[in-house]
């Protein structure tokens, strides 16, 4: 882990660029589907979905406690 941290701080324009390639390839196929109100619609529904899913699950991980399904 130590050599992935000398190898981030040492090529932060790589890792700038990287992370900039990797979110336009998935928000401009997103944003063309944006003009139809159906589609739009939809993509709002996942993005909550997705950051409800992902406050759960974080919340779930750091408390600790056990979730017991009954």
């Amino acid at each position: 882990m130590r050599d992935f941290l000398i190898n981030v701080t040492r090529y932060p324009r790589y890792l700038v660029a990287f992370s900039l390639g990797v979110l336009n390839s998935v928000f401009e196929p997103l944003a063309r589907l944006r003009s139809n109100p159906v589609t739009a619609v939809a993509l709002i529904g996942a993005l909550v979905s997705g950051l409800l899913t992902l406050v759960l699950v974080l919340r779930a991980m750091v408390s600790g406690a056990a979730v017991v399904a009954s």
